[in-house]
């Protein structure tokens, strides 16, 4: 058994109708598939197709990832936008 943690990783999706996603995940490359292509996307993103990543940083755990995802939910769209550049 590996007993090694793996990383949370927090991102931000735009959206087809220009909206901004935020969430948290262990995998974006599965997460960002499934935002795209399947049910298991987030239902805000379903009707908002095509999804492209434009941010992500890493976190220890889901604790602090989650933290830190309801940090950059508060954020104003302009600061979100800041933060993506």
């Amino acid at each position: 058994m590996n007993s090694q943690k793996s990383l949370w990783y927090i991102y931000i999706l735009k959206c087809s109708d220009d909206s901004l996603y935020t969430g948290i995940t262990t995998d974006l490359n599965r997460r960002v598939e499934e935002h795209n292509n399947s049910l298991k996307g987030a239902k805000y993103t379903r009707s908002r197709r095509p999804v492209e990543l434009v941010y992500f940083e890493s976190c220890r755990d889901k604790s602090s990832a989650t933290s830190r995802e309801l940090g950059i939910k508060k954020l104003t769209r302009a600061k979100k936008l800041e933060l993506i550049r």
